[in-house]
């Protein structure tokens, strides 16, 4: 996709915890003029402050950061600006990362071993309402998205109780949240999110939003065969 003359430059937050690699980044998207870097953030805590701040069209983010995941800063950012655009730029390509992101809401990934133009292309690409998966990983993610055996995980594993919790995890609900919202006690709803990661075989809550959120994926999976081969 090329630059547009005729709209304003396309606002960027960068979100890396490696000072070299956002300075590397910003001096390399100087040179288009219908990019403005606007911003840098080298945490969870920092990307969504500044995001809030800033308002930008699209954040680049890394997966992991010092105080946490970029996974759970995406889903903070969407959260509070829906408008905004997250696009994954992580060393961590593999497959089960790119579906994380996905089901975290966000509207692309890449690897940082591409090439400068490749991410240009896709910070316009998203910013202009595309999502972005790299053609390698495409198709493994969305069988991923669909296996049968991940349906048969969730309609025979939890309990209608456990289904509730897991549905507000993957809303980005906090513990806090979820114990409001179903009139339970924080600790009882821990005890629900064991028992729920422990049936569908998953240590960490992102993994058990990705696994869980089969709705979400069927949406992506229909609108990435409409899309075609990007």
């Amino acid at each position: 996709m090329e630059s547009r003359p005729d709209r304003p430059p396309i606002r960027i937050l960068i979100v890396d915890d490696h000072d070299i690699l956002r300075y590397g980044v910003r001096a390399l998207l100087r040179k288009h003029a219908d990019i403005e870097v606007v911003g840098e953030a080298d945490s969870v805590a920092d990307a969504i402050r500044k995001a809030e701040t800033l308002l930008p069209e699209v954040v680049l983010m890394d997966a992991r950061l010092p105080d946490g995941s970029g996974i759970d800063a995406c889903r903070e950012i969407l959260s509070a600006l829906p408008k905004t655009r997250v696009l994954f730029f992580s060393a961590y390509s593999d497959k089960q990362t790119v579906l994380m992101t996905m089901v975290a809401g966000a509207h692309g990934h890449v690897s940082k071993d591409l090439e400068l133009t490749t991410l240009v292309g896709a910070i316009r690409r998203v910013a202009a309402g595309e999502t972005v998966i790299e053609e390698s990983l495409r198709a493994e993610v969305l069988v991923l998205l669909s296996s049968s055996s991940t349906r048969a995980k969730l309609q025979s594993a939890l309990s209608p109780q456990e289904e509730r919790v897991m549905t507000l995890v993957v809303e980005g609900r906090t513990n806090k949240d979820i114990a409001a919202a179903l009139a339970l006690s924080d600790k009882t709803v821990k005890n629900y999110l064991y028992n729920a990661f422990q049936k569908l075989g998953i240590e960490r809550r992102t993994q058990a939003a990705a696994v869980f959120d089969i709705a979400r994926l069927e949406k992506a999976q229909a609108r990435a065969r409409d899309e075609g081969p990007q």
